[in-house]
């Protein structure tokens, strides 16, 4: 009994002794805005947990206040002063770059080759000038004589009509080609193979001679009643020469038209089935016109061609340009030279006046493709005149791309001027 009563005595004197004297000192000692808010956080109660987290987002807030109240504010003054010097030194850069002269590169080879080909040229251009056998006299003679204009307006109503015929003929054949019908399409094929198999002066020359073939020709019912006339009124010299021209160049047109056509975004004949337009006008309102950006070069080019064939209408009794040369060829022997070049003076003003519409007319169809349509000759003379005078076109084009560098960083993206 002595023992059991002794222990308890002991452990409530350790109990009371340790409570004074270390959580007290402790609680004395430490600061009353730290270690008092750990005391209170030593409850078990929420709402003091919530008042702690309070407590803390409060004294931090009122850190940062403190810390920003106590550094110095930077004026606007102060910014534009630091950034002021790289202005100024970006904008001597600039100056400088522009009153610095641009050395352009060199090209020595080609400036020699230029030379070598020019001298060649002017010992040409002196033989046509020293060189009698010329006969520029006889040339200014024949020049404009009624003979050759007569010629000249056949060869151009002979080209026009075939060159029409020829496009009409070769959309249509090129549209045979593309049809899902197997008879449209093996008759198309089978027309391109032969004419462009078949040389254009033996299509004349057999047209030229059809009459021996078919005294008359006719249409009706096969095998049954037709109607018929005499082949040598119906065809005549001028008719001869322009189908003869037609046959051969459709052919190479349909090819031309049906290259054009393949080369239209499908996404475009989608978007007009879509909109459901019928398949002609999908045809004449969307491909058609795209596909002319790629049929325009090629079939001026057939033109030009078409207009140095119309030389062989001589060989079907039909006098063209080149007709009648040979004509006069033959009664003025001593003028062949002279009407020769007659003619090759002709031909090229045809072929000059053929190209300028070439040009023109490719610059009319890429209106919806270009963002900017090209400059014409004349444009092109006066951008080059006005980059010839001093402190022209160059001296500003080199200000204007110096205001345009745009700096990054210092500047802020300010534009140097």
């Amino acid at each position: 009994m002595t023992d059991t009563t002794e222990v308890p005595r002991r452990d409530a004197t350790r109990v009371h002794d340790a409570t004074p004297t270390a959580d007290a000192t402790r609680v004395h000692d430490a600061t009353p805005t730290a270690d008092a808010t750990r005391v209170h956080d030593a409850t078990p109660s929420a709402d003091a947990t919530g008042e702690h987290d309070a407590t803390r987002v409060h004294d931090a807030a009122g850190t940062a206040d403190a810390r920003r109240a106590s550094r110095p504010e930077r004026s606007d003054d102060a910014t534009d002063d630091t950034h002021r010097p790289a202005d100024d030194a970006l904008t001597a850069a600039g100056r400088a770059a522009l009153d610095r002269p641009v050395v352009p590169l060199r090209h020595p080879v080609r400036w020699i080759a230029a030379a070598l080909v020019l001298v060649v040229l002017l010992n040409f251009v002196e033989t046509l000038f020293t060189n009698e056998q010329w006969g520029w006299p006889a040339v200014g003679k024949w020049l404009f004589s009624p003979a050759i204009l007569t010629g000249l307006q056949l060869t151009l109503v002979a080209t026009a009509l075939s060159a029409v015929i020829s496009f009409a003929g070769g959309v249509v054949v090129a549209v045979a080609r593309l049809s899902r019908n197997p008879v449209l399409s093996g008759l198309a094929w089978g027309y391109v193979w032969l004419f462009r198999s078949v040389p254009l002066i033996l299509v004349l020359v057999f047209l030229y001679n059809l009459g021996s073939l078919y005294p008359t020709i006719g249409i009706g019912i096969p095998f049954g009643p037709q109607w018929e006339v005499p082949t040598a009124n119906v065809l005549g010299d001028l008719a001869i020469g322009v189908i003869g021209l037609s046959l051969s160049e459709i052919a190479y047109a349909s090819e031309i038209v049906r290259a054009g056509v393949l080369a239209v975004d499908h996404g475009q004949l989608e978007a007009a089935q879509a909109l459901g337009l019928s398949r002609r006008r999908q045809f004449v309102r969307v491909v058609l016109p795209q596909a002319l950006r790629s049929i325009v070069p090629a079939f001026v080019n057939q033109i030009v061609g078409l207009l140095k064939a119309s030389s062989l209408l001589f060989y079907v009794s039909l006098l063209d340009l080149f007709g009648v040369v040979q004509n006069l060829s033959s009664t003025y022997p001593t003028d062949i030279i002279p009407l020769l070049v007659v003619a090759t003076i002709w031909y090229l003003a045809l072929t000059s006046a053929v190209s300028v519409a070439q040009y023109y007319v490719e610059r009319w169809t890429s209106r919806g493709s270009a963002r900017a349509l090209p400059p014409t000759p004349f444009q092109r003379l006066r951008a080059a005149v006005r980059r010839g005078r001093p402190g022209g076109t160059d001296r500003r084009a080199q200000a204007a791309s110096a205001r345009r560098v745009v700096t990054s960083g210092d500047n802020d993206g300010k534009v140097i001027s």
